[in-house]
């Protein structure tokens, strides 16, 4: 523990599935802040250390393999280019814990910028007074976007750079797939990093509506849904700041308003930049988002894989998809040669955007199932091996494909669990 810390357990309120509760760090617990040899300011917590002020009657701990599956996804993030909470380490606690079939119990250390969350704001501003909300909002001011700490509107501007980086960072969920699983509020980081990985997972076949999250039975966080939630979760962050925005109430709402709309306007530009990265494209043509969701459409139709996919255009390499053999893949095919033909960018200079853009390597979830299931058994062979295979996802060339492949054609419908 570093010296002088004084461990805490932090409350937050939160919309879960969209009801309003309260809530805290059930099984977490702030160790304190680090400065790191870059001069970056971090805190870091343990999850699974046992009982809190806010454990609602659970024991507080963990089991292995979901700490385990928080380490895989967010390293691979990381790794992804993706702004994320970062672990440290997985430590096993010698006992058994009191889940289904008894797993063994283990600790995680993670890292994040902060650990202030929209539900923090939520419970200051149903259960603090508005002296103690704004405390927390100067705080946090200070802490992540000081560049605005002298501005009268500060509050304003506040949810203005809270909107920009969870725009960047929805998009580029979107961009490779990922799926949360549980976008409550409380799990919604002002600094705008990916937090909890609970039952998230990265999706194959392309569809919309998919959804891993056995909880989730109405499909609010799923694949297609994650832009509008995160707009909802803004919301609903701005709503705490009201008092402080404007005395009057219609005024503010109204600026809340545009700010929202704005959220959606940089949400589209990132993900659409994205998206022209993905196909080679440099320059913005008014065709371009009909020809990105002509290319979606098919892909949802064929259930074509989502990233290999994309690394099949990357690659120029079309093979292990029903979609390559369509007449409608071979149109869209003809449009987008058009398309980059318009360019004045060379073949290696479009390759290399590509590459950058489309990952080779994601943690497939069957992958991710069969290192935890060995991990749990005391292997960690495979494991260590899916941990160095995604450090560089990006790299196209010597890649070891067995890591591309889809579960086999018979295997179950993939769900998972948030492991509390």
């Amino acid at each position: 523990m570093p010296t002088n810390s004084i461990p805490i357990a932090q409350a937050y309120a939160g919309h879960q599935f969209g009801h309003f509760t309260m809530l805290g760090d059930g099984r977490a617990v702030l160790l304190g802040e680090q400065i790191s040899p870059d001069g970056k300011r971090l805190d870091i917590q343990l999850k699974g250390s046992g009982r809190t002020a806010y454990s609602r009657g659970g024991d507080g701990k963990a089991a292995l393999g979901p700490m385990l599956r928080e380490y895989i996804i967010s390293e691979a993030m990381y790794n992804l280019d993706i702004p994320t909470t970062r672990s440290l380490a997985v430590v096993t606690t010698g006992e058994k814990i009191a889940r289904q079939g008894r797993p063994a119990g283990a600790v995680l250390t993670r890292v994040a910028s902060s650990y202030i969350r929209v539900g923090t704001f939520q419970y200051a501003a149903a259960f603090g007074t508005e002296d103690e909300l704004r405390m927390l909002a100067e705080y946090t001011i200070q802490r992540h976007f000081p560049h605005i700490a002298s501005e009268s509107n500060r509050f304003l501007l506040l949810i203005r750079e809270v909107a920009k980086k969870q725009a960047r960072l929805i998009a580029k969920w979107q961009l490779v797939g990922f799926i949360h699983g549980v976008m409550n509020t409380d799990n919604m980081s002002i600094s705008g990093e990916t937090i909890d990985y609970g039952p998230c997972a990265f999706m194959d076949r392309f569809n919309e509506n998919t959804v891993f999250s056995f909880i989730d039975r109405y499909g609010r966080y799923s694949y297609g849904n994650q832009p509008a939630i995160a707009g909802w979760n803004l919301e609903r962050f701005a709503e705490t700041l009201l008092p402080l925005i404007e005395e009057e109430k219609e005024k503010a709402s109204q600026l809340i308003q545009e700010e929202i709309k704005a959220f959606i306007k940089e949400y589209k530009n990132h993900w659409l930049a994205g998206m022209r990265a993905k196909l080679g494209l440099f320059d913005e043509e008014a065709e371009d988002q009909q020809l990105i969701r002509q290319l979606l459409t098919i892909m949802e139709k064929y259930k074509a894989d989502f990233t290999n996919s994309f690394r099949a255009l990357t690659i120029n390499e079309f093979k292990g998809e029903k979609l390559f053999t369509t007449e409608e893949f071979a149109s869209w095919h003809s449009k987008w040669r058009a398309r980059l033909d318009k360019e004045h960018q060379t073949k290696e200079e479009r390759a290399k955007l590509m590459q950058k853009a489309n990952p080779a390597l994601i943690p497939r979830n069957h992958r991710v199932e069969e290192a935890l299931k060995a991990a749990e058994a005391g292997n960690l062979s495979l494991l260590n091996r899916l941990l160095e295979v995604l450090k560089t996802p990006y790299k196209h060339q010597q890649v070891e494909e067995e890591y591309t492949k889809l579960p086999p054609p018979n295997s179950p419908p993939y769900r998972t669990f948030c492991g509390t």
